[in-house]
């Protein structure tokens, strides 16, 4: 497939490679504003719709799954868009906020919105280690490195594993008092 400069990808995009329909959360990456929040709160949607029928081992192999389709799906797309990290890739917040309900749950409304809230932060805000890892791999250019494109792909997606757990260590900080 050639590559399609675009700064915001449309529904024809989406379709166009399997990898297009994952990274940008099956639609919700399209969104014209705040593409991350969107795709948080469809992430935090289909956890709740999934609840009823996985249990810790369902979710421990969704999300060991997910993650390696994760990478795959942000590289081509991310090389599709001829982008290091676009903002319409949403997979990354998916799998990445998934995690932080696995391990939260079972949880009250109230505390699932704070595990909302202060991901949305870290993700967005990027402090200490969150923009460490941001940094890592988006300082190089994935066109120019061999195999940059599958790492960038990472990248895209450790940022928000390490926004994940900084939001698990706050909540875990907060359970404790």
């Amino acid at each position: 497939m050639t590559a399609v400069p675009a700064t915001r990808p449309t529904s024809r995009f989406l379709l166009a490679h399997p990898a297009h329909l994952l990274a940008l959360g099956l639609g919700s990456g399209l969104s014209p504003w705040a593409a991350g929040t969107v795709g948080t709160l469809w992430a935090w949607a289909a956890f709740l719709v999934l609840q009823p029928w996985m249990n810790d081992a369902r979710w421990g192999l969704l999300l060991l799954v997910a993650l390696p389709l994760a990478w795959w799906a942000c590289s081509v797309t991310a090389r599709h868009l001829q982008a290091g990290d676009p903002g319409c890739i949403v997979i990354d917040e998916i799998v990445a906020f998934w995690l932080v309900l696995w391990l939260l749950m079972p949880a009250a409304w109230p505390e699932q919105l704070l595990a909302f809230v202060l991901f949305r932060y870290f993700d967005a805000a990027k402090p200490g280690p969150v923009g460490w890892a941001d940094r890592l791999y988006h300082a190089m250019d994935p066109a120019r490195t061999p195999r940059g494109w599958a790492k960038a792909g990472w990248g895209i997606l450790l940022d928000d594993l390490v926004a994940a757990f900084c939001t698990l260590f706050l909540l875990a900080l907060w359970r404790s008092l």
